[in-house]
């Protein structure tokens, strides 16, 4: 039977036109190209996509260095827009993130003056709806809503593809560093050539040396790649460069080694395709004086020749170097080039090694650290910021694990994977001695790290002590090892001193001494992830005992408490959540976090009555469930707190702050903890960090912490 609205109508209604559709379509109507929506106009769209990119200066005056797109969808068209500067902070503090519901209130529509038929929405308001959107959930492929495009602009590529909207601007850089290769242009490329190369005219790097500032024609060169160095990204405002990013590589052939630049669109186009291993047949190339300020990869243990004074460029033009990547089948013996050499080191062995020595690693992940960022220091252009994470790892040769500090080595796909149970390799890392601490590795900028699944085809899998390390994991228990193995929170590494005795003017030091007037702005100038270092002086005036709430990682793993654990004298700032007016400071006496959580601290009680009282009732409480937490204080008991809590030197400040001391030796904090024993008491416990004597994983007990009554505030 035939439906009857259908056959009374005689054709099939229209959809109606989605939110994005509508909106455009009003801006496309409006006279000033600006609308501004109301409540009920309003209707949530997810963030599927958000791309950062150095910001144009055409536009006049720009409130940041880097410029954001974000791509968007009503579940019916996706639409690429641009971010107004002046929403750039809820990106700096990932409120606005991939994934998320917001709901646009107001947004216009910008013509490029210089390009025909090319044009975008600005999105010049917005509030952030739901963390976790709920309309993603009702979309099965992203891929194929299509793009939302004004009338008559339906050629523009721009809106289409993997480029910025500020026509000024090529490609988009990583989120959160500049040194990870982002986007399409970045993709792998086409096989390693089969052609037949004509290897009867090529000249060694040894005969290089004595060809650079004369006038000569450039034979091509035969050479293996032994160590490759992360991106570097040397983008600034005037720059005339549209790919401005250089790569360092160290090629060998029989002669000896030498450094290769790749520069700019070559490094989109090879970077990902150059390994450690791979041989390459240059013509075309220039030579250049070597830049003696860069660092190098220590290569002692290949035994070869290093020529340091002239290195080999590759240009995309100028001429515009050819770059053939050879078919490991098509490498033939008589070219005689070396092998690809290690330097591993176990874990029982490093003691041995001087400080800032190299030396390759490999380990079984027990511990892994949140991604972090530090800005970079000293840096004259568009703010940069380093990627790091913190990874403990054994090899069975050591009661202690490698204590890592592992920077972003343009391996966004490994770095975000590294996870407790996996094996880890490291190549050319740098020992860190510190007087009180077991030495531990950071990267350099030759680091390369690879996980399971990535050591297939590596050179090293052939190495012996690499061979020795896979015998030892095959005795190996998965379920032991899972039980003591943690993810995420709070780590830092190595310990502050005890004693803080650096100046206000010493900028060389590891933590810069604030005055507590100065905290508030400090933290609130922190962008997400960003890890900073501050020292505060300070007197402590009242203490409450409060128990360290269970949670649980993924695969079982414990986390570890998001807060520190070390000395009384030093405070030190290390947030990662976005700055908010109702935040708390979660801190240790060294650390302090910016937290979201929210506590009921009842400073009248504290402030009116002494110690052994304080912790008498509390222990009371305690004991009979404790008082129920508020989420929220008076504006009283705000100022109360303002006058009693933790205050500054001078007693006019007050920081609410959170001590979590380590109380397992199976915790990644322990590692390395000097662990001398001491009385319990408040102080000594804050100045070692521990509570004494450190448990084990299998006798830890809730009941076995001391009782709050013992420790003692002294003044």
């Amino acid at each position: 039977m035939e439906d009857s609205s259908s056959c009374s109508s005689g054709v099939a209604a229209l959809p109606q036109p989605s939110f994005l559709q509508r909106t455009l379509e009003r801006l496309s109507s409006s006279a000033s190209q600006c609308l501004k929506l109301q409540a009920e106009e309003e209707a949530p769209v997810a963030v599927v996509a958000l791309q950062r990119y150095l910001s144009d200066q055409t536009e006049g005056q720009q409130l940041d260095s880097f410029s954001y797109d974000v791509t968007i969808t009503d579940g019916v068209r996706r639409a690429k827009c641009f971010l107004h500067p002046t929403l750039n902070h809820l990106v700096h503090t990932n409120l606005l993130r991939t994934g998320s519901d917001i709901s646009i209130t107001q947004c216009s529509f910008v013509y490029n003056e210089r390009r025909l038929g090319h044009g975008y929405i600005c999105i010049e308001k917005l509030r952030c709806v739901e963390e976790r959107s709920s309309l993603l959930a009702h979309v099965k492929d992203l891929s194929s809503l299509p793009m939302l495009v004004k009338q008559g602009m339906e050629r523009s590529v721009v809106l289409q593809s993997d480029v910025p909207l500020q026509v000024g601007r090529k490609h988009y850089l990583s989120l959160w560093n500049n040194d990870d290769p982002e986007g399409d242009i970045w993709a792998s490329g086409p096989p390693p050539s089969d052609t037949v190369l004509d290897v009867s005219k090529i000249t060694l790097l040894c005969s290089l040396e004595s060809s650079f500032r004369k006038t000569w024609t450039p034979l091509p060169l035969l050479v293996k790649i032994i160590h490759k160095s992360r991106l570097r990204y040397y983008g600034k405002f005037g720059l005339k460069i549209d790919y401005p990013y250089q790569a360092y590589f160290e090629v060998a052939d029989q002669s000896g080694t030498m450094s290769l630049v790749l520069w700019n669109e070559l490094c989109p186009e090879f970077y990902q395709r150059l390994s450690v291993g791979t041989v390459l047949y240059l013509q075309n190339y220039t030579l250049k004086q070597s830049y003696s300020n860069r660092s190098h990869p220590q290569m002692d243990h290949h035994r070869m020749k290093t020529f340091n004074s002239v290195e080999i460029c590759l240009n995309p033009r100028n001429p515009a170097s050819i770059i053939t990547v050879v078919s490991p089948k098509s490498v033939l013996p008589q070219w005689g080039l070396p092998e690809v050499s290690y330097q591993f080191t176990t874990r029982s062995e490093l003691e041995n090694l001087s400080k800032s020595s190299a030396c390759d690693v490999i380990g079984l992940v027990t511990f892994v650290g949140r991604v972090e960022r530090v800005k970079s220091k000293g840096n004259k252009g568009p703010e940069k910021y380093w990627t790091y994470r913190w990874i403990h790892a054994v090899d069975g040769t050591s009661d202690h694990p490698f204590i890592l500090e592992v920077f972003s080595s343009s391996q966004p796909e490994i770095f975000s994977r590294i996870c407790p149970m996996t094996y880890l390799v490291c190549t050319q890392m740098r020992v860190c001695q510190v007087d009180g601490s077991l030495p531990y590795l950071t990267s350099s900028c030759e680091t390369e790290t690879f996980i399971t699944g990535y050591h297939k085809g590596q050179p090293y899998v052939s190495d012996p002590k690499v061979k020795s390390f896979i015998q030892w994991t095959k005795t190996l228990k998965d379920n032991v090892v899972l039980q003591r193995t943690s993810v995420g929170g709070h780590y830092c590494y190595p310990r502050p001193p005890q004693k803080c005795t650096q100046s206000m003017t010493d900028a060389s030091a590891p933590a810069p001494l604030v005055a507590v007037a100065d905290l508030k702005k400090e933290l609130e100038t922190l962008q997400y992830r960003e890890h900073k270092k501050l020292a505060i002086q300070g007197q402590i005036t009242a203490v409450r005992y409060m128990k360290s709430p269970k949670t649980t990682g993924s695969q079982g793993a414990e986390r570890v408490p998001d807060a520190s654990s070390d000395v009384c004298e030093q405070a030190v700032t290390d947030t990662h959540s976005p700055p908010a007016a109702k935040q708390t400071l979660a801190a240790s006496s060294t650390q302090i976090s910016a937290s979201r959580r929210k506590r009921k601290i009842n400073t009248r009680r504290a402030g009116h009555k002494n110690t052994e009282e304080v912790q008498e009732q509390e222990e009371e409480e305690e004991e009979g469930g404790g008082e129920e937490e508020s989420d929220s204080e008076s504006d009283q008991d705000v100022e109360y707190r303002l006058q009693l809590q933790n205050q500054g030197i001078n007693k006019k400040i007050a920081v609410d702050a959170a001590y979590f001391p380590v109380v397992s030796s199976d915790e990644p904090r322990a590692v390395g903890l000097p662990q001398d024993p001491h009385g319990n008491t408040m102080l000594s416990c804050l100045s070692s960090g521990f509570l004494c004597p450190l448990s084990d994983a299998a006798n830890h007990s809730e009941a076995a912490l001391p009782r709050p009554g013992v420790f003692i505030l002294t003044q």
